[in-house]
């Protein structure tokens, strides 16, 4: 692979997939690394005439992340999510009110399943269209759009029981 390409493919693509890991790690070591291990793998393997190189480095980077978690057999108890907090610096109360929706919301994507969970990250946080998502994923785009509509309705279901305002 060219080594310019892939300075300008790191520059362009760093944040979103070390994004993307966090969101699925909840480790910022663990995520650093593994968006480090994505680009070393596009330097070994990414052939200069790929079609779509961002779905392939999102593909790569998911592969990593799972590979990594079945060889460590780790998951994030609920407990941690949730004692995700502000900084402790005091604040306002609308900042105060903002980081309980943001908590809320936190907690809402991970009492969904793994793959909804994951397709709305992709789609709403790494700004993937359905049809890289399907790709990604290996399945079909109206089976992508599915999930991502089942998704969402059991989020909202989830927000309102827990008393977050939608109107």
């Amino acid at each position: 692979m060219n080594t310019d390409l892939l300075r300008q493919l790191y520059r362009k693509y760093q944040n979103e997939i070390y994004l993307y890991l966090y969101s699925l790690s909840h480790n910022r070591e663990l995520a650093q690394d593994l968006m480090q291990e994505t680009f070393l793998k596009a330097i070994l393997s990414l052939s200069d005439d790929h079609t779509n190189m961002r779905a392939w480095l999102y593909l790569v980077a998911r592969n990593l992340y799972f590979n990594y978690q079945k060889r460590e057999r780790q998951s994030v108890p609920i407990e941690e999510m949730e004692s995700v907090t502000a900084d402790g610096a005091p604040s306002l109360p609308e900042h105060m009110i903002q980081e309980e929706q943001k908590k809320l919301l936190y907690q809402a994507l991970f009492h969904l399943p793994e793959r909804q969970r994951e397709i709305l990250l992709l789609h709403y946080f790494s700004n993937l269209s359905l049809k890289e998502i399907a790709k990604l994923l290996h399945q079909t785009p109206e089976n992508i759009r599915v999930q991502a509509h089942r998704a969402k309705k059991e989020l909202k279901s989830y927000l309102e029981v827990h008393g977050y305002d939608l109107s």
